[in-house]
């Protein structure tokens, strides 16, 4: 054999054994570091953003219909509030924006939660009482804790007007007064 053809074969072995190690890895980005499996709960612990007092938590829970949201926040004005998922894990910035636009990896228009044509993101309102609480419980299946739809190291942003679920591409809520990163929750 010569030695042109032995480096050759050699290249396409080396370029072979790592495209298969990237898939593998790939394969497992959504997961846990340590479980090996993939997630089954999901929390965003929600931060108020400059000049803001909202706080709260949403937990995530896989279940047979697609994934359970249950949102209990504090600190908001009476009434209706946008209510999102976000394509970014960054709340960096004083007033939310680095958490980018609402998370759609289909490119789909926005809508409201239970529309079959929506962003991913679009999780509509929730509404707080005279007392500045809200709670919301819903199971969303435009959702998931793994694959091209996962959550996971994004963020949840909770908008200080009401989400008109036709204005697009943001239904028109108004500035960012909450935001937090979805991580995988240790009780799974």
């Amino acid at each position: 054999m010569k030695t042109g053809t032995i480096k050759t074969a050699i290249t396409i072995l080396m370029i072979t054994c790592l495209g298969s190690a990237f898939a593998q890895d790939h394969q497992h980005m959504n997961m846990p570091a340590s479980a090996g499996s993939p997630a089954l709960k999901a929390i965003c612990v929600l931060y108020a953003t400059q000049g803001n007092s909202v706080s709260g938590t949403v937990t995530f829970t896989k279940v047979a219909e697609g994934v359970k949201v249950v949102a209990d926040l504090s600190g908001l004005t009476p009434g209706k509030h946008g209510f999102h998922i976000h394509e970014f894990g960054d709340c960096s910035s004083p007033d939310g924006t680095s958490a980018g636009g609402h998370f759609n990896p289909s490119g789909s228009p926005h809508g409201a939660p239970m529309d079959m044509s929506r962003h991913a993101g679009d999780m509509g309102n929730i509404e707080a009482g005279a007392d500045g609480k809200a709670h919301v419980e819903y199971v969303d299946a435009h959702i998931s804790l793994e694959g091209p739809n996962s959550i996971l190291g994004r963020s949840v942003i909770v908008h200080a007007k009401e989400d008109d679920m036709k204005t697009q591409p943001t239904g028109n809520a108004g500035p960012r007064i909450a935001c937090g990163v979805i991580g995988v929750s240790k009780a799974q």
